[in-house]
């Protein structure tokens, strides 16, 4: 048997206490965020809001799978749809994810691995970035771990009961995030290899995950429709050295110092899960042939970015470190497995104090700042406009987390051909795009506009509208010579300039 961990599961007293309430401090920071809604979450929070049937029908325009969507649209119905209703959905997700990943860390690799990947994801900004969005990614989190439990179990003590609520659980995945098919694709193939080496029961997991397609059936033509024409125009496939560093600093909670520290300590934590093993209170010795509680999931982990990369370059598929939230809380893990191959508790105690504290400065960032200027972009509208007035949007991404705030009475329209600023096409949009004619644009605004002002949210740098917006403002500025800026593009991930443009004088 291999030295498992501490000799002792007691540690200090102080540290408990700190570790507790950093607990808490994680618990609390997923109920509050500062930050409007920006693109992401507006647009998702408007498809929720239609019918079911016009939500079904409209994902087919988005590029996502509809499960997360069903679920928030019925939550809205119960709880409304504020900023606190829409985004504590994902909230209860990830509290609820946290005495999962106790008990998995618990079966994984005893008390004190349970405890620190309990306190790793309670004070992880990306955990906690996830439960304060009203986006997919805390339920796909709690998903995942659900489901290590149940095939943990298993392929230990099968039964009829685990193996349909394993293909329960992978059906819901695969209806919550595409990267969700990835990681059970992954898990198949490990599960058939030890399968081969022996271990008869992991046949029938393997058996049950595929077996869980059947729920992803009734979506399969949609998906097909998504794949032809959606994708990811956005943004371009990222080298794998690149999709490595993006992941490990946003798992930290972004471009930071503080970051980057989390980056660097959940290697280190994930090397000793793989290599480690305690040979006293003082030493730990690195294997190179692998400790063998650390390789099924790590195994998962590389499998799962091989698929996704792979694919993405076969597609076109850019990469957004959000995606991995489906392999997350199998990192939580192994990095709360590094941290029990200390035979210390003391060093233990300490490194995980501090690895909370950097993760609570972290998190505090990730609810205290501000994802998007287009809110404040449009209080100055709703104070200074007037009904009647015309918003235009370029890019038509812009629209949503605006159209959040601005009252009836004003029309949005978006580049190119005026339409609903409240969702986006994401059918064939390069072509769309790059089809689309400026003169065209700053003419309907105009004459749209009338005698009204006309307000221009705009922002360079999106991907295939190339110069577009700002061949359209100038054009507008032509037809309306009075157009000024009134507030410029600011330091938030979503950020854009603000024109307003009144009538031509008779």
């Amino acid at each position: 048997m291999e030295a498992s961990g501490p000799t002792t599961s007691r540690v200090p007293n102080v540290a408990a206490v700190l570790v507790g309430l950093a607990v808490v401090a994680g618990i609390v920071a997923r109920l509050y965020s500062r930050s409007d809604l920006w693109l992401d979450e507006a647009l998702t929070v408007n498809i929720a809001k239609l019918s079911v049937g016009d939500l079904l029908s409209w994902l087919k325009h988005d590029g996502h799978p509809p499960l997360y969507y069903l679920l928030l649209h019925f939550w809205i119905e119960i709880f409304g749809e504020s900023d606190e209703a829409v985004r504590s959905l994902s909230g209860v997700f990830s509290i609820a994810t946290l005495p999962l990943i106790w008990l998995a860390g618990r079966r994984y690799g005893g008390r004190i691995a349970a405890t620190s990947a309990l306190v790793l994801l309670a004070t992880s900004p990306f955990a906690v970035r996830y439960g304060t969005e009203a986006r997919m990614y805390s339920f796909v989190m709690l998903l995942v771990v659900a489901g290590w439990l149940l095939v943990y179990d298993a392929i230990e003590q099968p039964s009829t009961w685990r193996l349909v609520a394993i293909a329960v659980v992978s059906g819901l995945l695969g209806l919550s995030h595409y990267w969700g098919l990835y990681i059970l694709a992954a898990t198949a193939l490990l599960l058939l290899w030890l399968w081969r080496r022996g271990r008869n029961a992991a046949l029938r997991v393997a058996i049950a995950i595929a077996a869980g397609g059947v729920l992803f059936l009734p979506w399969l033509p949609s998906f097909l429709s998504q794949a032809a024409h959606t994708g990811t125009p956005w943004g371009r496939p990222e080298r794998p050295t690149n999709v490595l560093a993006i992941t490990f600093t946003d798992w930290g909670g972004g471009p930071n110092g503080e970051a980057q520290t989390i980056g660097i300590l959940l290697v280190i934590l994930l090397l000793l899960a793989l290599f480690g093993r305690a040979v006293d209170r003082d030493r730990v010795e690195l294997d190179l042939r692998t400790q063998p509680r650390g390789r099924p999931e790590i195994a998962v982990n590389i499998v799962t970015f091989l698929i996704a990369t792979v694919i993405a370059y076969a597609t076109g598929g850019a990469f957004a470190s959000r995606y991995t939230a489906v392999v997350f809380p199998l990192v939580v893990l192994l990095a709360g497995l590094g941290l029990s191959r200390f035979a210390d508790t003391r060093v233990v105690a300490v490194a995980l104090v501090g690895v909370a504290l950097l993760g609570l400065i972290g998190s505090s960032r990730v609810v205290r700042g501000e994802r998007t200027q287009l809110g404040l972009l449009a209080s100055y509208i709703t104070e200074q406009g007037n009904p009647g007035d015309v918003i235009g949007f370029c890019p038509d991404q812009l629209g949503p987390a605006t159209m959040r705030h601005i009252p009836e009475g004003f029309t949005g329209l978006t580049f190119p051909n005026g339409g609903d600023p409240h969702l986006v096409d994401w059918v064939d949009y390069e072509e769309r795009q790059k089809a689309g004619s400026p003169r065209d644009f700053a003419a309907l605004l105009d004459q749209r506009g009338g005698d009204h002002t006309v307000w221009v949210v705009w922002s360079a740098g999106y991907r295939t509208l190339e110069r577009r917006c700002e061949r359209s403002m100038h054009l507008l500025k032509k037809l309306r010579p009075g157009c000024s800026a009134v507030r410029a593009s600011g330091p938030q991930f979503e950020h854009g300039w603000l024109y307003q443009c009144g009538p031509v004088p008779h």
